[in-house]
């Protein structure tokens, strides 16, 4: 697959009405560059795009909850900005097919990597702040990040998806609670696949490069799920 160079589709999206000018550069990862000539690449970007993502959710959660102390707020922040919450985003974007990427990463499913398409999400959102300022940046940040800001405020004590879910468990009486983790691949690029096992199902499904993040994910669903029935 190639890396379309429309991305009309993707600024729609992002609710911006002219493409900004740094945007294609926001697509391009090193090992593309490498590839063809050491051409820039979108580290710069994603260097910017991530403290103005870190000054515009710290900035909301300041104003918005004016009562909680500075260690809630950045765990908070913490369950919101995030390589896994970028990636999420990304995928719902699908940055992916827009990504120049090496042939290396091309044959390894780099457009579906979790490290991958969080650093382009950070760029995309460096290249509309040069474009449009902090306020377009914001704009677009709580706008693609709402369900999860609006998520995170749900969570419990912890501001995790594994305490939250543990709580939950209890609340509704349906445990006890189960992790069932599986992995594949080599020890170097290993991917972890995570179910939750609740004494009257399985719940969630969540995949991670470690057993950690795979666990979080699937608590992640389960959780929503539990709420949902």
């Amino acid at each position: 697959m190639t890396a379309s160079d429309d991305l009309t589709p993707l600024v729609e999206s992002l609710g911006l009405a002219d493409e900004p000018a740094e945007l294609s550069l926001a697509m391009v990862h090193r090992s593309y560059s490498y590839e063809n000539g050491r051409i820039p690449t979108n580290e710069r970007l994603e260097f910017l795009g991530d403290a103005v993502l870190g000054v515009v959710i710290t900035d909301y959660l300041y104003r918005t909850y004016p009562d909680l102390p500075e260690g809630q707020l950045a765990k908070m922040r913490s369950a919101i900005v995030n390589a896994h919450a970028l990636a999420s985003i990304a995928r719902t974007l699908q940055v992916g097919e827009y990504l120049y990427l090496g042939r290396g990463e091309q044959t390894t499913g780099g457009r579906e990597k979790v490290s991958i398409l969080a650093d382009a999400m950070e760029a995309i959102i460096g290249a509309v702040y040069l474009q449009y300022g902090l306020d377009g940046a914001r704009d677009v940040v709580l706008r693609q990040f709402g369900n999860l800001i609006d998520d995170v405020s749900h969570l419990g004590a912890g501001l995790d998806w594994k305490t939250s879910l543990q709580e939950l468990v209890a609340r509704l009486g349906v445990g006890p609670l189960e992790y069932v983790v599986t992995g594949e691949g080599p020890d170097h690029a290993r991917t972890f696949t995570a179910r939750v096992k609740l004494a009257h199902g399985s719940f969630g499904h969540g995949t991670g490069k470690t057993k950690k993040q795979a666990e979080q994910v699937a608590a992640e669903g389960a959780f929503k799920e539990l709420q949902a029935t």
